[in-house]
């Protein structure tokens, strides 16, 4: 019934409905069908059941778009997503809504800095999507005001539940006005969640949309094993190896897709990026060259992808894995159409494999391992299509006005010497195995791919986890995306890195850096659902908060939100 149903049917602007239909949006989702309505119309809170990748973000962001005016001085909107990639993408697509960059949408979250985040808030900013734990910073530090606004929106609300996050989900609440509108999503509905709607959502509407089984093109479907570092030089690879590559490249965020892209128009090759950035007359242009050929590599974000319409693309290279099942379906599905054949190929890295498994399982797809080509696959590919070029050219006798030099050339040399310097000259070390970059092997069991790592620098030693991350990257040369997780103390700190990586920082940093042992005081945090550090003074001992007091206790607050200590474990620190 819903596959009938256009964006014209529920009362959305002209300006909207244009600009939906230049971005290749024509039929709404049954979660946008059934949201969006009701967003517009009545002042009722409402509760969506959808599951990740039905189009949720849409579902409010598009009716956020129609309501708000920029200008207002103040913060309007809030989103929580439990993770920053979310929160990323999450903004990326709201903001890629309208048509002018009328309202100023940011994504806050760890990781990022605060200096950068503050200037942000202080400009101005309309709608903030943020992780709890760095909206609860701001809060503390009075850098965000909550009081004014016109929407609250909690996103993936069983999985923040499941992170630990509904203490700060209730703290944040309290500080918002009353008049606002609450709009809950969640795939789930567990008890602690309609608790929390009961307690702050008053009369709502609910919105439960079944999950339609997912399914898989009939492309073939493959994955490599590859560190974070080799990416690039696996995707020229696989590119070059193909007789005649023609796809897409999918990437997390538009600052890699910008990364991806100058690196390989570096390296000469035909491609361009499509991202929530580029204005709507390039994206028209870029298009276009894609469409007809000219460009044979689109370098794309998930929400930028959207609207791309080709038959005829033979791969899909998933160079950073997708959020959801939902999308990595979304993304397969560019290729194989129209009953032609199809590849896609995804990167991961050793401490993605487990989500990779569960993407498997939630598309029913068996998705094989292949190797990286080798350098010889390669170079032997690249005097194929040489052969084949030169081939080309003599039988159409596009050659003959380079006949007379040609002569001159091989007067007094050998043809053969010619050749081979013309070759060096055209195609530089193209054909030379030794200027190709080794690409590191990555253990055969991912599943240990991740080490957690004692570092012997700590606050009194004036590190935080940006400064600490900064540190390491500058003596090991290790990406600072490929350090997780880290967790800064008063004498020491903790940090997560794919094994690969572990072993140059240890020999990098000697005894500054040790294989961990025991995390108890890194581990226990939000992400486990377990408790939390609490001070005399109240402060949260996790993050990159400076604790304020010499004695902590880890445990839960009950419903109340008081601290009972009885049964938690206290720890000293000394100062």
């Amino acid at each position: 019934m819903t596959e009938q149903i256009t964006f014209h049917d529920i009362w959305l602007s002209n300006k909207t409905l244009e600009w939906l239909e230049k971005k290749g949006f024509k039929n709404p989702s049954a979660i946008q069908a059934e949201v969006i309505p009701l967003l517009l119309a009545n002042k009722k809170n409402i509760i969506g059941q959808a599951a990740t990748g039905t189009g949720k973000t849409a579902a409010f962001g598009i009716p956020m778009i129609e309501k708000l005016k920029p200008g207002a001085g103040h913060v309007q909107a809030l989103v929580l997503t439990p993770t920053r990639e979310l929160a990323i993408q999450v903004a990326e697509e709201i903001a890629s809504f309208q048509s002018k960059k009328d309202l100023n949408v940011m994504a806050i979250y760890g990781g990022q800095s605060y200096e950068i985040q503050n200037r942000a808030l202080k400009r101005g900013v309309d709608i903030v999507v943020g992780t709890p734990g760095r909206v609860m910073d701001h809060l503390d530090r009075r850098t965000l005001k909550l009081e004014n606004i016109k929407y609250f929106v909690l996103d993936e609300a069983d999985e923040m539940l499941n992170m630990g996050f509904i203490d700060d989900i209730e703290t944040i609440f309290k500080q918002t006005n009353p008049e606002k509108r609450v709009l809950l999503f969640s795939a789930t509905m567990p008890r602690e969640i309609l608790s929390v709607a009961k307690k702050y959502m008053g009369d709502y509407d609910l919105v439960s949309i079944k999950k339609d089984q997912l399914t898989t093109t009939q492309t073939e479907q493959f994955y490599i094993q590859v560190g974070e570092r080799d990416k690039l030089e696996a995707l020229c690879r696989f590119m070059d190896k193909e007789e005649d590559f023609y796809g897409i490249v999918f990437c997390k965020t538009k600052g890699d897709a910008d990364h991806v892209f100058q690196k390989l128009h570096e390296k000469g090759y035909s491609a361009q990026a499509l991202h929530g950035d580029v204005q709507q007359k390039q994206r028209e242009v870029i298009l276009k060259l894609f469409k007809s050929k000219k460009v044979k590599i689109l370098i794309a974000t998930d929400v930028a992808a959207r609207g791309i319409d080709v038959n005829d693309i033979t791969h899909v290279i998933n160079f950073s894995l997708p959020q959801d099942p939902e999308s990595y379906v979304h993304r397969v599905g560019r290729t194989g159409r129209a009953g032609k054949t199809g590849t896609a190929i995804t990167f991961i890295t050793p401490s993605e494999f487990k989500k990779f498994v569960y993407f498997q399982k939630a598309t029913n797809t068996q998705i094989n391992k292949i190797d990286i080509p080798s350098v010889s696959n390669v170079i032997d590919a690249k005097k194929k299509k040489l052969k084949t070029n030169i081939d080309s050219v003599l039988e159409k006798g596009s050659h003959e006005k380079y006949l007379e030099i040609a002569q001159e050339l091989i007067h007094d040399k050998e043809a053969e010497n010619v050749i081979a310097a013309l070759l060096r000259i055209a195609y530089a070390n193209e054909f030379n195995e030794d200027h190709y970059t080794t690409i590191e092997k990555i253990s055969s069991n991912p599943k240990q791919g991740s080490a957690r790592l004692f570092i012997a620098l700590g606050k009194k030693a004036g590190y935080y986890p940006k400064t600490l991350v900064d540190f390491i990257t500058e003596q090991t040369n290790v990406p600072s995306r490929e350090i997780d997780d880290v967790r800064v103390m008063e004498d020491f700190s903790f940090i997560t890195v794919p094994d690969y990586q572990s072993e140059i920082i240890l020999k990098t940093l000697g005894r500054t850096a040790s294989r961990a042992k025991d995390d108890r005081w890194g581990s226990r945090d939000r992400r486990s659902g377990g408790g939390r550090w609490f001070s005399d003074r109240g402060s949260r001992g996790y993050g990159d908060r400076e604790r304020s007091s010499s004695r902590w206790w880890f445990g839960r607050r009950d419903d109340r939100g008081s601290r009972d200590r009885r049964g938690w474990e206290k720890r000293e620190f000394r100062r």
